[in-house]
């Protein structure tokens, strides 16, 4: 597995990289610059020498019937020499290649002159090789005349690179190590730049590191850079939701322990009681059968509990049709409605009522507000549940014909285990039911149902977004 680079690393990398470039592209233009300035200044020295030489030719005759003398000593270019690493030639020739004094060996010139020449005269500068060495050559029309006649010369002048090639070394290091000392001082400064501004962030994670492993309030970083602000509003929001996950777990196991240890210890005080032969076996099986079922069914909605907040941390909800999950759980408790003879009415919009949630959500919803309707429904009554859009919210009402609720029950009744039969129920049914809603984004109200000044029975109203992608 690949290891995650640094984010000090990516910052040195990102800033050191460009300007690294940059230096290589600027150190090859300097360098090139340099030479070139080289380059024109010993031309320059070349130039000079053609100069010296051809002001010592004369000349008898003229145009092409004119004949040059020249009397030039060797001495005459050692002026122009800057040291002993790099020789000079010359050769001074008639227009037709025919040589008037110098080295015979240096080939006669075939070029042209350019069309803008660098230098006020009509000079040519060209490379060339000269008795297996390379060398720069420069090529100089020199006029002559004097009281006898008048004729054009040739001057080349060449030299041997030496010199240049120690000048063109000279330059590249002295740039190189120009340009490294630079280098040497961005990278020096860089660093320290990244490690004073990555220093709140490692500050930052010893803080969270030195933490006690259940400690999960919030943040605390005034001096946070602005950068980091959305990093710690955001891991200060993971903690939140952390904390309240586990104050629901603590909440959930302090709850169910107390919850099941009256059914356990009635239990076994039963089964202590048919072992002692207190009461007959077939009384006694079957009030530890009551006892079981009544255990079983708070270990479900206890179950049901947590998995609504388990849900509730699992935002991947589909599209789903409340009047179509409300229907397939009044098919299960048909049973239920028939036992009691139920008048039961279920009454939905033509269509479909859209709403974004998980399916166990939307019927354990109907399921935990039916079973109570018939719980505390009259033999015989009218039970109706109504499911319809209502503007933007899904409505899921539940209208009985039971006793309704006192004020002082409504204020605790969705509380876990505030039963208000405590004999017949856990008391987690409108739990649920309310943590269900909350987790849909929805509310939830018991109104006790009045005629002529009496209660005549309960609604359940639920309202609870509809889903906007299909609005």
């Amino acid at each position: 597995m690949m290891r995650a680079t640094s984010l000090r690393a990516r910052l040195l990398l990102g800033i050191l990289g460009p300007i690294a470039v940059f230096i290589v592209i600027n150190s090859v233009s300097l360098y090139r610059q340099s030479l070139a300035a080289a380059t024109t200044a010993y031309d320059r020295t070349l130039l000079a020498s053609a100069k010296t030489i051809g002001e010592q030719l004369d000349v008898e005759g003229y145009d092409e019937a004119a004949t040059l003398r020249a009397i030039v000593p060797y001495s005459a270019l050692e002026a122009f020499e800057a040291d002993n690493q790099s020789r000079m030639y010359y050769r001074v020739s008639a227009l037709d290649g025919q040589l008037v004094s110098g080295f015979e060996e240096l080939p006669f010139w075939r070029g042209q002159l350019p069309n803008r020449p660098p230098y006020a005269a009509l000079v040519d500068f060209y490379d060339a090789g000269f008795r297996g060495m390379p060398v720069r050559v420069a090529v100089l029309l020199q006029p002559i005349a004097s009281a006898r006649g008048r004729a054009m010369a040739v001057v080349q002048v060449a030299e041997t690179l030496e010199l240049r090639e120690t000048l063109a070394r000279k330059l590249l290091v002295d740039m190189l190590w120009r340009q490294l000392v630079l280098m040497g001082v961005i990278a020096a400064v860089t660093v320290v730049v990244v490690q004073r501004a990555t220093r709140p962030v490692r500050a930052l994670g010893e803080a969270i590191q030195a933490r006690a492993a259940d400690d999960l309030s919030p943040i605390d970083a005034p001096d946070a850079p602005r950068e980091l602000r959305p990093l710690i509003d955001a891991t200060t929001q993971v903690m939140g939701r952390l904390q309240r996950l586990l104050d629901h777990q603590k909440r959930f196991v302090r709850d169910s322990a107390h919850q099941l240890r009256t059914p356990l210890a009635v239990l076994k005080a039963q089964v202590q009681s048919a072992r002692r032969g207190d009461v007959p076996p077939d009384q006694a099986l079957g009030e530890i059968s009551e006892t079981v079922e009544r255990a079983t069914a708070l270990a479900n909605q206890m179950l049901s509990l947590a998995k609504v907040e388990q849900l509730r941390q699992q935002p991947e909800s589909v599209t789903l049709d409340l009047a179509e999950a409300v229907r397939a759980v009044a098919l299960d408790l048909s049973p239920l409605v028939a036992d009691k003879a139920l008048d039961f009415e279920l009454s939905t919009d033509p269509g479909p009522v859209p709403v974004r949630a998980h399916l166990w959500m939307l019927q354990e919803l109907a399921r935990n507000l039916l079973h109570n309707a018939i719980k505390h429904s009259p033999r015989a009554a009218a039970l109706t549940v109504r499911v319809q859009a209502e503007g933007e919210l899904a409505l899921l009402q539940v209208s009985d014909q039971g006793r309704g609720i006192s004020d002082e029950l409504r204020q605790r009744l969705f509380a876990p285990f505030a039963a208000g039969d405590v004999a017949s129920g856990s008391g987690l049914g409108l739990a649920i039911c309310r943590e269900i809603v909350l987790a849909l984004g929805g509310r939830i109200a018991l109104d006790n149902r009045q005629a002529d000044g009496r209660t005549v029975g309960l609604d359940a109203v639920v309202r609870i977004p509809l889903a906007r992608d299909n609005r």
